[in-house]
């Protein structure tokens, strides 16, 4: 395995700088970014990207040791060693995370469940899991986005706001951007913002500002009602009660040469009301946002695209269906995978208290669990792979603080559209990757 430098050589070079660099701060994986180092810390980067400067800085500088026992410093092998001891003592492991990983330590992960019989499951289960069951029903029409860039005159945004959630998606991707059949960028485009009726009238295009032609305001879980109501007047169906601005976009749908919608967790994690209890019904939402966009390709071109989070959460899901023919929430324990999520995914495994340990690949969504779920995660071993000044309201039974890749080391990341895009080592760590730690379990697991 190739080692980066002595963490001191990078102090011998005063200034240096690196271009075309990939960013993993969100799902749009810019790789246009430029980063300048001087003495070992970054002092530019460029172009201006709150999130995305603030996701490299927080990883670039850190004291913080290679592995923790309960909280206190501890050599590399004994951590390893301990790790193990778990594993071997563990009935029903989970492995979660894998969305701040890259290709090399996803796959490292899927080995280690496979080997341990453990569920594996990424953060897509806290995110966008009910559009990937809504898409496995009914199919998606879909592009990269370039595509986007170059031939979509409308664009809706549905259950996201793409200034807070990825700021540079309008600028490079999706509104201002200039392409080939799209040479006035903004002026090329009519824009639809659809969302909470509380928030959306503030929402903004990018952080810089932006209106939309169009704001339809949607009441808690009202995105089916409109979805419903889009798909009866593309049928040509006589609907009562509909409001002039869903008639103004069905028809902006209709004259469009290239339209595409991008949904995000306002869409898929809605829930609707049965009896006293919300029942979750994501899933139902986007397949008729799916179904809606299959049948506006009778009259144009249209597409959709999940507005993904992390920065390599599309790439777990790959890597799961290379290896397990499933994307997310699969139980490998009895030799062989099997899918079902909701029964094998983390969130809802952890509140019935069914797994006896939890490796944590990346621990950014356990914040977002339920409180029974992580109640149960702070009363059984757990042992966490992340990155270098990753917060954690808990303190693991053992640590392991990893290099970053596209900073610390190479690997491969896939942008929200599914594009592979490749991560460089850039600065020089003492860090192991996670990869190394995973296949350092699994070859001393059972005595290897």
């Amino acid at each position: 395995m190739n080692k980066l430098p002595a963490a001191g050589a990078l102090e011998q070079c005063v200034k240096k700088t690196e271009t075309h660099v990939a960013c993993p701060g969100c799902g749009c994986l810019c790789d246009d970014v430029s980063l300048t180092f001087e003495a070992g810390r970054i002092s530019r980067f460029e172009p201006h990207c709150a999130m995305g400067e603030r996701w490299f800085r927080n990883h670039s500088e850190t004291t913080q040791p290679i592995a923790e026992l309960g909280g206190i410093t501890t050599n590399y092998d004994t951590a390893v060693h301990q790790a193990i001891i778990l594993l071997e003592q563990a009935d029903y492991p989970l492995v979660y995370g894998l969305s701040r990983s890259s290709s090399p330590g996803q796959r490292a992960a899927v080995a280690l469940a496979d080997r341990i019989g453990a569920v594996i499951d990424t953060t897509a289960s806290m995110c966008h899991g009910p559009s990937i069951m809504a898409l496995q029903e009914v199919g998606e029409v879909t592009c990269t986005l370039g595509e986007v860039r170059n031939r979509a005159d409308l664009v809706i945004f549905w259950g996201c706001h793409p200034a807070a959630s990825h700021p540079r998606h309008t600028d490079r991707y999706s509104v201002f951007a200039k392409g080939r059949f799209t040479p006035e960028g903004r002026d090329s485009r009519k824009v639809v913002m659809i969302g909470e009726a509380d928030h959306v009238a503030d929402w903004k295009l990018s952080p810089c500002g932006g209106e939309a032609d169009l704001t339809i305001p949607v009441q808690p879980d009202g995105d089916f009602e409109i979805v419903g109501q889009l798909r009866s007047l593309l049928r040509g169906g006589i609907v009562s009660n509909v409001a002039e601005p869903v008639r103004e976009l069905m028809a902006m749908m209709k004259n469009c040469r290239y339209g595409i919608v991008f949904f995000g967790l306002g869409l898929a994690g809605s829930r609707m009301w049965e009896g006293s209890q919300p029942t979750h019904s994501g899933h139902i939402h986007v397949a008729a946002l799916l179904q809606l966009v299959a049948e506006l390709n009778a009259v144009t071109r249209f597409t959709a695209r999940r507005m993904r989070m992390q920065g390599d959460v599309s790439g777990a899901d790959n890597v799961l269906l290379w290896q397990t023919g499933y994307p997310f929430a699969v139980d490998i324990a009895r030799g062989y995978p099997r899918y079902n999520p909701g029964e094998f995914s983390a969130n809802e495994l952890l509140e019935r208290c069914e797994s006896d340990l939890c490796v944590i690949v990346g621990a950014e969504t356990i914040p977002y669990f339920s409180h029974a779920a992580r109640d149960h995660l702070k009363s059984i071993p757990t042992i966490v792979i992340d990155y270098p000044n990753a917060p954690l309201e808990f303190t693991p039974t053992v640590r392991f603080t990893t290099a970053v890749y596209g900073l610390h080391a190479a690997g491969t990341a896939y942008r929200m559209d599914n594009v592979p895009l490749p991560l460089r080592a850039l600065q020089p760590s003492n860090y192991p990757t996670d990869e190394e730690v995973l296949t350092d379990l699994l070859a001393g697991f059972m005595g290897d």
